[in-house]
């Protein structure tokens, strides 16, 4: 699926003024859907657009990423003819999707008085309006105190930036639900989301932040087990990891099978009055659980340990880095991926959206350059070819990577 006016959002236009992941994912989950978004930039990009990681020749493989399916449009929004420019264009597009706060021009007072139903959503650090990034809202939410081994003396960030992707995806829905009440009442919505909130409903909703409320006990950390069940790393004879998780009464029982420990098992279960069909008991007896199985592994190769798993109820998948995942066929053979000529940095697979519409995905699309769509948005808005070309030449605008 790949033509714009066959998507669900087809005709919403969104003007997004942003950085980085949360609200650049938002609008571009948006824009996959069929949204025209036009992301503003100030003149030069904004502080992502020369991100890591980079091509060779400087250009940003992090934005060529966040950005797909967009438009491009470039201005000084420091100007007050920029400000008012862009303010034209938000009205025009009735939705405004940002986390560049505190901007008085583009606030919901200022723009509601021009478009009284506009949709404007503002992605904030924390609730009480303080700063705040994925990575400090993460050290702050409990999450790296329980990461690690369970000898590691001081916290551990691990490397996915969680709440900013949550947040994105939290904030796409809440534009979708005001597009929603605006179809049926013709009511704007203000949206404020501080990224804050969302790591710390994600907490609670998980019983991260329950467990003390109610028990009084704390998380600890647990490496790679998994907590509540049984689920432990492996490594074969020939070095490759593999990780396993025994959900059910069936997955333990084909793990004791396949391992040739049913007896040892059921030996240590009675020498300790467990009942290893409780997941719970499974959970609190994982290092002797783990003792019995890792020979087995130890003794068997990567393909030996493989063959023997497919055969089994056994939930697992080995261990893989990046570059053996791009090679994968889950990456290779999969229909989420399509090549995308995506210039300034080459052709490449790149994922559409992870979910299938009426048995099609919905295809990637190529980001803009900085600016490339700023002439065209500019007449789309009414302007004249000789009121663009000021513009251009007074520097209140640009194209292409100007």
């Amino acid at each position: 699926m790949s033509a714009s006016d066959d998507l669900p959002l087809a005709g919403v236009r969104i003007v997004e003024i942003s950085s980085f992941v949360a609200v650049p994912l938002a609008g571009m989950t948006l824009a996959q859907l069929g949204a025209d978004v036009i992301r503003v930039d100030p003149i030069g990009g904004a502080a992502d657009y020369t991100r890591w990681p980079l091509t060779e020749a400087g250009d940003s493989i992090y934005w060529a990423g966040l950005n797909k399916s967009k438009r491009s449009m470039a201005a000084d929004m420091r100007s007050e003819l920029g400000q008012q420019l862009v303010a034209r264009l938000i009205a025009d597009a009735g939705i405004l999707i940002t986390n560049v706060a505190g901007r008085q021009w583009h606030s919901y007072n200022e723009l509601s008085a021009i478009r009284p139903d506009l949709i404007h959503l503002e992605v904030v650090g924390r609730g009480d309006g303080s700063t705040g990034v994925d990575y400090t809202v993460n050290a702050a939410t409990g999450f790296p105190l329980v990461t690690g081994s369970p000898d590691q003396g001081g916290p551990v960030n691990h490397v996915l930036p969680a709440w900013d992707v949550s947040c994105g995806l939290y904030a796409a829905l809440a534009v979708l639900v005001a597009l929603r009440r605006r179809d049926a009442t013709g009511t704007g919505s203000r949206i404020r989301l501080p990224l804050d909130d969302v790591a710390l409903a994600t907490a609670a909703n998980l019983g991260f932040l329950t467990e003390p409320m109610v028990n009084g006990t704390q998380r600890p950390r647990l490496g790679n087990a998994i907590y509540g069940q049984y689920g432990q790393d492996y490594t074969s004879s020939d070095g490759a990891t593999f990780m396993l998780v025994a959900l059910t009464n069936r997955h333990f029982r084909d793990l004791t099978e396949l391992t040739g420990t049913t007896k040892a098992v059921a030996a240590v279960a009675e020498a300790l009055g467990a009942d290893f069909a409780d997941e719970g008991q499974r959970y609190e007896h994982r290092a002797v659980l783990t003792g019995l199985f890792a020979p087995w592994f130890r003794s068997h190769t990567a393909d030996e340990v493989s063959a023997a798993l497919s055969a089994s109820s056994v939930l697992w998948d080995r261990y893989l880095d990046f570059a053996e995942v791009s090679k994968d066929p889950r990456v290779t053979a999969n229909p989420l991926f399509s090549a995308v000529e995506q210039p300034r940095i080459g052709t490449y697979l790149a994922p559409g959206l992870p979910m299938s519409v009426d048995g099609a995905h919905i295809a990637a699309q190529p980001a803009p350059a900085l600016g490339d769509h700023t002439a065209a948005v500019l007449a789309e808005l009414g302007l004249t070819n000789d009121e663009i070309t000021e513009m251009l030449e007074s520097g209140t605008v640009a194209t292409g990577s100007a």
